[in-house]
C-alpha cells in the first residue's frame, strides 16, 4: 500500500494538474453535436481552449457565460441563461455542457437553477439537452472533472430502465463501454474494435475516438462537435448485455448506471500489460460467448516476446512518474510488473486508486516535487505530459510523453497505449529511451589486481625490444 504524502506548499511552483473544467469539456466533446459552455470569465475558457487546439491540432467547439467584475459580484445567472439562449438561436445543438469555473463557484452560481430559469423562459428549446455539472477549478484535476462529466451525463440523458419499461439483456450483442479520461482516442477507437472482433455492438461514454481523431471532413468549420456518440444511444444504455468500465476514476458514474439501468458491468483500472488486457477479452469471451480470435492471441505472443526482449533494460530502471492518478496508477503497473522502480510519484490530487498503486510513496503535489523527488533518488528516466519537458530537461533525463496535454508533440493524442500491441510499443519505447541515455548499460568491471599501466607498458615495450633483437 502506497504512503500518500499531502501537499505543503501554499502554491504550485511548476503547475502538473490540468483543471476540472477541462476535463468536463474534454468529456462532452464526446457527444455527437455537442458544445460545452464553461460558466466563467473569458479568460477561463481561453486558456482551456489553447491546451485543447495545441493537444489535438484541431479547432475545438467550446463557449463561454463570459462573467464580469459586475456579474462576479452582483450574480451570474443571467449570463447562463442568455448564453444558452444564443447557443440555441445560432447553432441548435443537441447537447450543451455547462461546467462551472472556479470565478462562478466562488461567486455561488446555481447553474441548475439557471438551467431551470431557462426552460421556463424559452420553452421552444426544449429538445436541446442541457447538462450542467459543478466543476471548480480550485479542487481536483482534470481526470475528476472529466468523471463528473459522466456521471451528469448518465443523471441527465440515460433514463432509468423502469421509466421506459426496458430492461438489460435486451440487446444481446451491444455493450455499454464507460471510457475514462486516460484513454486517448487512438485507446478508444483500439478498444471499439476489439469489442466488435467478439460480435458485439459498443456504445462509448464518451467517444472521443469518433469526435477528436484528426481526420478532415466535408465541412470547413462547425460550432459543435462532428462524431462522438448521438444522445439517442444513451437512452438504450438499459438494454445492453453489459457495461465495461475503464478507469477508478468512473467506478461511481458506472455505480449510477447500474442503479438507473440494472444492466451488470466489468471493471478495469487500465488496460496496460498482459493481466489487464487478458482479463478484457475474457470478459469479452464470457459476454459474446465466442472464443479470443487468433489475431489477439498472436498479439500476446508477441508482447510476450517484447517482455522477454526489453526486461534487459527496464528491470531495475529508476522511473519518476508525475500524472493524473488512474493513469500513475497504470504505468506504474506496467512498470513495476518489468521489474522497474517507481522511485518518485506525484499525483495532483487524491484518489482511491492511489491507495493501491505500486509506489513506495506518492506525493501529492507538482512538477518541482517530481524534480527533487526524481533528483534526489537518482531517477532514470521520467514519464510525464508536455509540462514536465523543463524538469526532465535540468535532471538531464530522457522524457516519456504521457497524459494532457501534449503541445510539442505531434500526434500524441492519436496514439494507443492499450491492448498487446500498444503496451508492446510502450515497452519498446522504454527501453529504447534508456538505451540512448547510456544510464542502463553494463560497466566495464576493473580487477583490483589488474596491473598499473606503466608496468604494462613496460612488459611491453620490453617485449618490444627483445622482439626486435630476436629479429636483428
Amino acid at each position: 500500500m502506497a504512503e500518500l504524502i499531502k501537499r505543503n506548499k501554499a502554491l504550485s511552483v511548476s503547475p502538473l494538474k490540468s483543471s476540472q473544467p477541462v476535463g468536463a469539456s474534454l468529456a462532452f466533446m464526446g457527444l455527437h453535436r455537442a458544445i460545452p459552455m464553461m460558466h466563467g470569465s473569458q479568460g477561463c475558457t481561453a486558456f482551456g481552449k489553447v491546451f485543447f487546439v495545441r493537444h489535438f491540432r484541431e479547432p475545438i467547439p467550446l463557449q463561454t457565460t463570459a462573467m464580469d467584475q459586475v456579474s462576479a459580484v452582483m450574480g451570474a445567472d443571467d449570463n447562463i441563461v442568455e448564453g444558452l439562449k444564443t447557443i440555441c438561436e445560432k447553432s441548435r445543438p443537441d447537447v450543451i455542457g455547462v461546467p462551472t469555473t472556479g470565478l462562478s463557484e466562488t461567486q455561488g452560481a446555481d447553474v441548475g437553477g439557471a438551467v431551470k430559469q431557462f426552460r421556463a423562459q424559452y420553452p421552444e428549446y426544449e429538445r436541446i439537452h442541457i447538462v450542467p455539472v459543478n466543476t471548480p477549478d480550485f479542487s481536483g484535476c482534470m481526470e475528476t472533472g472529466y468523471a463528473l462529466a459522466v456521471e451528469a451525463m448518465i443523471e441527465h440523458l440515460v433514463p432509468a430502465a423502469a421509466s421506459i419499461g426496458s430492461s438489460p439483456g435486451r440487446r444481446p450483442r451491444q455493450v455499454n463501454v464507460l471510457a475514462g479520461a486516460l484513454l486517448t482516442p487512438g485507446d478508444v477507437a483500439w478498444l471499439k474494435e476489439t469489442v466488435e472482433l467478439f460480435g458485439l455492438r459498443p456504445v462509448v461514454i464518451p467517444d472521443l475516438s469518433d469526435s477528436l481523431d484528426g481526420r478532415l471532413t466535408a465541412q470547413e468549420f462547425s460550432p459543435l462537435t462532428i462524431g462522438g456518440t448521438p444522445v439517442s444511444e444513451l437512452a438504450t444504455l438499459g438494454e445492453a448485455a453489459a457495461t465495461l468500465v475503464i478507469g477508478p476514476s468512473l467506478y461511481k458514474a458506472a455505480d449510477k448506471l447500474t442503479h438507473k439501468t440494472g444492466v451488470p458491468d466489468h471493471r478495469f483500472e487500465h488496460l496496460m500489460g498482459l493481466e489487464a488486457v487478458d482479463a478484457l477479452l475474457m470478459a469479452l469471451s464470457q459476454i459474446s460467448a465466442t472464443p479470443v480470435p487468433l489475431k489477439l492471441n498472436r498479439q500476446r505472443a508477441q508482447l510476450q516476446d517484447a517482455m522477454l526482449d526489453t526486461h534487459f533494460m527496464i528491470g531495475l530502471a529508476r522511473v519518476a512518474i508525475a500524472a493524473d492518478p488512474d493513469v500513475l496508477n497504470a504505468y506504474s503497473r506496467l512498470l513495476v510488473g518489468m521489474g522497474a522502480e517507481i522511485v518518485a510519484a506525484v499525483a495532483p490530487t487524491r484518489a482511491p486508486v492511489l491507495n493501491n498503486t505500486p509506489a513506495a510513496t506518492i506525493k501529492i503535489g507538482d512538477l518541482e516535487d517530481l524534480e527533487l523527488l526524481a533528483r534526489e533518488s537518482k531517477a532514470e528516466l521520467v514519464i510525464g505530459n508536455s509540462h514536465a519537458v523543463e524538469s526532465a530537461r535540468r535532471l538531464a533525463l530522457p522524457l516519456m510523453r504521457a497524459g494532457f496535454p501534449q503541445y510539442d508533440l505531434i500526434g500524441g493524442y492519436q496514439r494507443t497505449w492499450v491492448g498487446y500491441a500498444g503496451t508492446q510499443q510502450a515497452l519498446f519505447d522504454l527501453a529504447n529511451m534508456l538505451l540512448s541515455d547510456n544510464r542502463h548499460e553494463v560497466q566495464p568491471y576493473h580487477s583490483i589486481y589488474a596491473q598499473k599501466p606503466e608496468y604494462r607498458e613496460e612488459v611491453n615495450t620490453h617485449g618490444t625490444a627483445a622482439a626486435a633483437t630476436h629479429c636483428g
